[in-house]
Parts: C-alpha cells; structure tokens; sequence
C-alpha cells in the first residue's frame, strides 16, 4: 500500500535483526517483559523456538543496543499494519487496544485514513 514506516530509534535494533515482520512477531509476542539473552541457547528456550537459534544468537550479540525491558511499540506496529492494508478495526483487536488509540496513533504518524471511494469528489464552485 504506502511505504513501511521507519522504526523509532529504540526498537531498530529489533528490525536490523530480525526484519520488520520478524519484529512486529517478536515485540507482539515478548513485548512488555524483560527477556534473559543468551549467546548459546540450545534451541530449548522460547526465544529460540520463536526466532530460530541464529537470529536468537545475534539479539544476544546486539542485546548491548536494546533497552532491558522489550518495548511494545504499538504506535510502529499500527503504521506496519496500515501500511500493509488492515483496517484500523483489525489493528485494534490485534493490538488489544481501541481504535481510538489506533487512530490516535496514526494520525501522530501522519498516516491519513483512506479516502472512501463511495464519496463522490464534487468539485467546489
């Protein structure tokens, strides 16, 4: 639909990593939490059956760059979710939040609302 917005500074590490649906996935999944980084998991942990081990391996290796608690950045993941066609319905229910605040979101991310192509564009005279 439109271009993927740009991650704020604190969750880019997580997109570099993992690529921004592997981060939506992710900060949807462990956001909110702290989250122990191991340099050798075993594949056993949940961080490591979500992701994979290499990609675990190397949040570990970036772990230096992201914050102790992992962010859940809905406001991004809203505009990832809009720029990708969802209704902001949809992006509520998944997001657990109202859709006031996805509208609240995106409109602080200057994402506009589609225009209804039901609405006849009369010309002003």
């Amino acid at each position: 639909m439109s271009d993927m917005p740009k991650p704020p500074a604190h969750i880019s590490t997580y997109v570099d990593v993992l690529g921004v649906e592997g981060a939506v996935e992710f900060l949807l999944e462990f956001g909110g939490a702290e989250l122990y980084l191991t340099a050798t998991p075993k594949g056993r942990n949940r961080l490591a059956k979500f992701v994979g081990v290499d990609k675990a391996i190397a949040l570990a290796k970036a772990s230096e760059r992201m914050p102790k608690r992992i962010p859940t950045a809905k406001p991004w993941i809203a505009a990832v979710m809009k720029s990708k066609g969802l209704p902001t319905a949809e992006i509520a229910r998944k997001l657990h939040v109202s859709d006031v605040s996805v509208r609240s979101w995106l409109k602080k991310a200057g994402i506009r609302p589609a225009a209804d192509p039901r609405q006849a564009q009369l010309p002003l005279l």
